[in-house]
């Protein structure tokens, strides 16, 4: 399988966890701010083919430094940005495994990699029992499509996509615990011959130590319209494969130091796929309440 087709879930997957993260349902409270610095990373040397088998390849991984931020415009009303400032992308060397010589030498690229800006409207107000919000969003390829020696490395798909995403959520006790749960389902128009997605997926969450500490897991799925022009592999114009799909289960801890910082760790893996990864992500990342 060739190496376009692989790398596709690293954006993906370093995506879909910050639409999810805006808040779910609840927008933010007029000038009210929430940032947070990420780093996210994976690597693997084994991937989904296009028919959901596993096999091998070069090791590739892919690094990415961004800052996340909403801001409450109205109570209501919410921006929204992703900004990935620094990704590196890279492919290891392929050695022989009888002398050990490198057959073919790895490659990186550093760069920005690809923005998203969207904004979120509370359909329900603030004394709703179900917070439901819908949101649009915008993705800008301020990364590099083409880069390395063979030009096959990348830090954005090089297309400019809209997505329109609804979620539900509500907070309630568990007990004596504080605890809430989101669903949200979210159509991707994808241009430059890339096939639409359908998105959708849930996110749970429960508080202890006086709610300083969340534990949260997600579950989220994305399918292909397999509505584009490309077909299954890429042209050769991006690296990027068309009409990925998988199934990621998630787990995040986030403990609030006090009322405005805190830090949080996840990992996230593809329970089946197809031209994807079959290998964790993983994310730190610190956060700041203004």
């Amino acid at each position: 399988m060739k190496i376009q087709n692989i790398l596709t879930v690293f954006i993906i997957m370093s995506i879909l966890p910050m639409t999810v993260m805006a808040g779910g349902g609840w927008p933010q409270p007029k000038d009210k701010a929430y940032v947070k610095l990420s780093e996210w990373w994976t690597s693997s040397d084994q991937h989904y083919t296009d028919v959901g088998l596993i096999d091998p390849n070069v090791t590739l991984g892919i690094y990415t430094t961004s800052i996340y931020a909403e801001y409450g415009i109205t109570n209501r009303l919410t921006g929204t940005i992703y900004f990935p400032f620094f990704s590196r992308a890279l492919i290891n060397n392929t050695v022989s495994s009888t002398t050990g010589e490198v057959l073919n030498a790895g490659d990186a690229i550093n760069g920005l990699g690809d923005t998203d800006i969207s904004l979120k409207y509370g359909i329900t107000g603030s004394g709703s029992p179900i917070a439901i919000s819908a949101s649009v969003l915008f993705g800008i390829p301020l990364g590099n499509d083409l880069g390395g020696k063979d030009q096959n490395l990348q830090t954005g798909d090089g297309e400019f996509n809209q997505l329109i995403q609804l979620d539900a959520g509500s907070g309630f006790n568990l007990g004596s615990l504080s605890a809430y749960v989101n669903a949200h389902i979210a159509y991707n128009n994808r241009t430059s011959g890339f096939s639409d997605e359908l998105r959708y997926g849930v996110e749970a969450g429960v508080a202890t130590l006086d709610s300083k500490l969340w534990l949260i897991g997600r579950l989220n799925r994305v399918d292909s319209r397999k509505n584009g022009t490309l077909g299954n592999n890429s042209t050769g114009t991006s690296i990027f494969s068309n009409n990925a799909e998988f199934t990621s289960l998630g787990a995040e801890v986030s403990y609030k130091i006090n009322d405005k910082l805190g830090f949080s760790a996840g990992i996230t893996g593809a329970m089946n796929g197809r031209i994807i990864l079959a290998a964790p992500s993983y994310t730190v990342g610190v956060f700041v309440n203004i």
